[in-house]
């Protein structure tokens, strides 16, 4: 089946129809502050705000809603740790039908609490493998042996279409939209919202954004087919998926316009912006929209432009990691091993002689050594202005500072900090 007789067999409407009685309409908003700071009218389609805060709801509801009763009363099973595990949750509840979510051991309480919270009753949660491979592959064993049926993420044409109708959604308010930018994982989303408007709105340039850590749909492109990565940044989470799907990956490649990386510091800095500026609170999936704004600051000058925050479950724990990595990506903070002399006012001096005015230490770690002239100390810098780094690094060499920058070493940044 060609790409276009994939996209002709949708049913967007007959989904919408579906799909009235259990989501909630999101509200597509202008945004004032992305507007004015790149000269254009933004608006945002808060799928943040939906009933299990994400869109996933969209395409688990109506996969299960097509399932032929006989076999839905054996029961449906998933494999996930985010938000299609909720997605599916709260649908099963609604349908009063039996669900099994598969997720991995190292799953956060937080998000097994907020999965039983949707579910309730209707469903029940095995904790199985330490990677999502292992679990995916224990949940699709156990739906063969229970004759049960498996209900996947992304790689379904029920998925897609019940994923298109935030496009739907967002052209029944908005009818001349210049770009779209939409996140891309596994690809779902962008498939079903990618083929509405090829339908209905084929002018508007789609942006697919991509985790620099994850590029699995541009992977796809550059080879002309899905190819599983071996290693991903599992950061942004609701996005890395180490291969896209087979059925996603041909629609993508034939609906969105360009594909586009950014770092996940980006989308850190992304995250608190929202936040502090706009009180939404989204997950760094949910931010990957708007962190690509930056990229195509030029082209969207004067256009109209949407951008589709795809969910808001950020666990609040992860807050200082999000801020650490944002201060990073901004060459704010800074990480050393820095070589002291072990003799008193070594320190005092390098307080003296080498930090600037307006830099603030935020880690110390030093353990002075018996018998030997030198010390490491794990010493953490904080800058008040990314261009303050180059006179921080020429003062260490002047006053002879032996010094190991961690920031720019991999394997001894993980290990350290």
């Amino acid at each position: 089946m060609q790409v276009q007789e994939k996209i002709e067999v949708f049913n967007f409407q007959e989904a919408y129809q579906k799909l009235k009685q259990v989501v909630v309409k999101t509200p597509l908003q202008y945004n004032e502050v992305l507007s004015k700071q790149y000269h254009c009218k933004i608006f945002l389609k808060r799928e943040d705000l939906q009933i299990v805060r994400s869109y996933k709801i969209r395409g688990a509801y109506n996969l299960l809603n097509s399932i032929p009763t006989q076999q839905l009363q054996k029961g449906v099973v998933c494999a996930s740790a985010g938000n299609h595990a909720q997605g599916f949750a709260y649908s099963c509840k609604y349908l009063g039908i039996k669900g099994v979510i598969f997720m991995p051991i190292i799953t956060p309480k937080q998000k097994i609490n907020q999965t039983k919270m949707f579910g309730e009753d209707a469903i029940e949660i095995i904790l199985t493998g330490d990677t999502f491979d292992d679990c995916a592959a224990a949940a699709q064993e156990y739906t063969l042996q229970h004759g049960m049926t498996f209900i996947p993420p992304f790689d379904d044409f029920k998925i897609i279409e019940g994923q298109a109708t935030v496009g739907m959604e967002i052209l029944e308010e908005l009818h001349l939209i210049d770009y779209l930018f939409l996140p891309v994982g596994g690809g779902g989303l962008a498939a079903g919202v990618g083929s509405y408007f090829q339908r209905q709105a084929p002018q508007t340039k789609i942006i697919g954004v991509e985790p620099e850590g994850a590029p699995s749909m541009t992977r796809a492109f550059e080879c002309g087919y899905p190819v599983a990565l071996p290693t991903i940044d599992r950061f942004v989470d609701g996005a890395a998926v180490k291969k896209v799907g087979n059925l996603t990956y041909p629609i993508c490649k034939s609906t969105l316009s360009e594909l586009c990386l950014v770092p996940e510091g980006k989308v850190c800095t992304t995250i608190l912006n929202l936040y502090n500026q706009n009180a939404i609170v989204a997950e760094p999936a949910g931010a990957l929209s708007i962190a690509a704004l930056d990229a195509f600051a030029d082209q969207i000058k004067n256009k109209t432009v949407v951008c589709i925050i795809s969910g808001g479950n950020n666990d609040i724990d992860r807050m200082p990691e999000i801020k650490e990595r944002a201060l990073q990506f901004e060459g704010l903070k800074h990480y050393f091993l820095i070589q002291f002399a072990q003799r008193p006012g070594a320190l005092r001096e390098f307080l003296n002689d080498v930090l600037g005015k307006n830099d603030d230490i935020t880690r110390f770690e030093y353990m002075q050594k018996t018998n030997k002239e030198k010390g490491p100390a794990l010493v953490g810098i904080e800058l008040s202005n990314r261009n303050d780094y180059t006179a921080l690094i020429q003062r260490m060499q002047q006053h002879q500072i032996d010094f190991t920058e961690i920031n720019k070493q991999n394997t001894l940044f993980s290990y350290l900090i």
